[in-house]
């Protein structure tokens, strides 16, 4: 499976953005997807998964603030970002564990990356 991520870009602190990660050459409905980021200088962070059966699962940084949902006929998952700050800048990554019901925020078990989608919150 291929996984493309979009949707970042310049917002001041409070705002608001979207990303999207659109995979192609499988379908999504079986696996599942974590969103991971990382800032300048900082190791990779693992924010949020939801499972093949929609279950979710939120890092306490962004709990309350970012919310996973999937599109299963648009073959996509969204990352909807409120109420950014500016410790939310990094480069933001999907990625893939296919056959899979859990849901961990840990990289290991992932098995396909987008490529990434650089976000950067001004204060």
């Amino acid at each position: 499976v291929q996984l493309q991520a979009s949707g970042g870009g310049l917002v001041q602190t409070g705002g608001s953005l979207r990303l999207s990660c659109a995979a192609s050459g499988s379908t999504l409905d079986y696996s599942t997807i974590g969103w991971f980021r990382q800032a300048p200088g900082k190791e990779r962070e693992g924010i949020t998964c939801i499972s093949s059966s929609d279950n979710t699962f939120y890092a306490e940084s962004v709990k309350g603030r970012f919310t996973v949902s999937r599109d299963h006929a648009k073959n996509t998952v969204y990352l909807q970002m409120n109420s950014l700050k500016p410790e939310d800048t990094a480069v933001y990554y999907c990625a893939a564990m296919t056959f899979s019901q859990f849901c961990p925020v840990v990289a290991g078990p992932y098995e396909h990356w987008g490529q990434g989608t650089l976000v950067t919150v001004s204060s």
